[in-house]
């Protein structure tokens, strides 16, 4: 019951009235990156990667919503790919797909199974990305996909440039827009200009179906020692992350130019 009515405030709020401002902000900003980086065509057919968190399950009722009021026509799926943690379950998810109307399809995978209990990998976050990848490039082939919108947000993008600087000793980031061309998709990002704080207090105001991911190394990555280090420097240097995102633009990073 409690789920269900978790899924059901979450689409009633992105119907046509009653727009908390928090997602009215938000949708500003992804239309913002969108138009900023040309990331939608007329006639796309876009999937967003589901991976139960909160960035995009965001960016699912984001892209939702903007497809209502957009110029340009596209339509919108859903696609996950499972693990194969046993703890977690995107019923939830299917639930609120239907009832935003939006395609849903879940691909159950062995990659943990795989990564953890029978190469044992030393680097599991590698091969498990590896494996990831194979199975939605086959899913999105599928599917006849052209785009795929990734949850990465602001804070994603500095702290990938910090990863970049700090363990490689390169000025590198992911791209706002990404033509893969041995598959000829495109990733998108919508999320770009959007803060990691912003979605997580309208995933909470929406009571959206998280899932929560248990795999023994979240919290054990070089991702997670950088978000720490920027937590730690962001108490003395408040505006040091809007200053970092701001130099990848004006340098600029390769793609991070906005076309306007």
């Amino acid at each position: 019951m409690e789920k269900e009515a978790a899924v059901n405030r979450a689409s009633f709020s992105v119907g046509e009235k009653g727009v908390p401002m928090q997602l009215q902000k938000l949708l500003s900003l992804v239309r913002q990156a969108v138009d900023r980086y040309n990331m939608i065509a007329e006639g796309d057919k876009i999937a967003v990667g589901v991976s139960g968190g909160k960035d995009s399950l965001v960016l699912l009722l984001a892209l939702d919503r903007l497809r209502k009021y957009y110029p340009k026509q596209f339509e919108l799926e859903a696609v996950t790919i499972e693990l194969g943690f046993d703890s977690m379950d995107f019923s939830p998810v299917a639930e609120l797909c239907a009832r935003l109307d939006v395609p849903y399809t879940c691909v159950k995978t062995d990659i943990k199974q795989i990564v953890f209990d029978v190469r044992k990998e030393d680097n599991p976050c590698s091969l498990c990305a590896k494996m990831r990848r194979g199975a939605l490039s086959n899913l999105l082939r599928e599917r006849g996909i052209n785009k795929l919108a990734l949850g990465h947000h602001f804070d994603d993008a500095v702290e990938t440039f910090m990863m970049s600087l700090l363990f490689e000793g390169r000025l590198s980031c992911f791209q706002p827009v990404t033509y893969l061309d041995r598959t000829g998709v495109t990733q998108i990002r919508p999320l770009i200009y959007t803060g990691e704080q912003r979605i997580a207090n309208l995933a909470r105001q929406l009571e959206l179906p998280i899932v929560e991911n248990p795999c023994p190394q979240d919290k054990g990555s070089k991702r997670y020692e950088i978000k720490q280090l920027l937590k730690t420097l962001g108490k003395d240097y408040p505006d040091m992350r809007s200053k970092i995102f701001g130099a990848m633009q004006r340098l600029p990073l390769d793609g991070w130019a906005p076309e306007r």
